[in-house]
């Protein structure tokens, strides 16, 4: 007679999208699926922009999309996502927001947003990496992973218009026209959006057991 104890129970799976690959036949076609789908769901928040006037940043929804895409996928898929909405707006796609300075295509990414723009894979990889160490289980740590996320963009984002803004006055233009406007709405979107993934993964299986 065999004893139950020397059989090792499996592993929940690490994201989310690893549940729904592990309990499909199609596993590679359903991780394919979702980095594709996370990759147009960004280029749509992208098109929901609020031009501010006295800033060239744009209020989008691109942020959180993000970071909950990427605690979805993992870091590495998550990574990819991002990197394959970038390849998109660097051959010309209609993906990135409208903006009356620059047009579609690689220019963006030289503009006043492009350390916003090239920060998502570094911010999804993030919110991943926290994901798949289970960040993404309970609120509080979820808005730990999001909110590391949320300051690699901000960090990325405010850096890059620093170099770009002309004049003295270091950091101070560019937190006053890349951080503080933004600041108070992304954190109100961060809550939010911290509660998702605890709440689907409470409904799993994996979930009712894993932090």
């Amino acid at each position: 007679m065999r004893s139950n104890h020397l059989v090792p129970a499996p592993a929940s799976p690490a994201t989310l999208v690893a549940l729904a690959a592990g309990r499909s036949d199609y596993g590679p076609l359903v991780r394919a699926g979702a980095v594709l789908f996370v990759t147009a769901l960004t280029a749509a928040a992208a098109q929901v922009s609020v031009p501010l006037p006295f800033t060239p940043v744009p209020f989008t929804l691109q942020p959180m999309i993000v970071l909950l895409g990427g605690a979805a996928l993992g870091s590495r898929l998550g990574l990819a996502s991002q990197v394959l909405y970038l390849a998109a707006g660097l051959a010309g796609l209609p993906v990135f927001a409208a903006s009356p300075l620059l047009p579609q295509g690689a220019a963006r990414l030289l503009g006043p947003t492009g350390g916003y723009l090239m920060s998502y894979p570094l911010a999804a990889f993030a919110a991943g990496w926290l994901a798949e160490r289970r960040f993404d289980r309970r609120y509080l740590t979820s808005v730990l992973a999001m909110a590391a996320g949320l300051a690699i963009i901000f960090t990325c984002g405010v850096l890059w218009l620093g170099i770009l803004m002309p004049g003295p006055g270091g950091l101070g233009p560019a937190l006053s026209a890349g951080l503080l406007p933004f600041l108070p709405a992304d954190i109100v979107k961060l809550l939010l959006a911290a509660a998702v993934l605890p709440r689907i993964w409470r409904f799993t299986g994996p979930g009712r057991h894993g932090s």
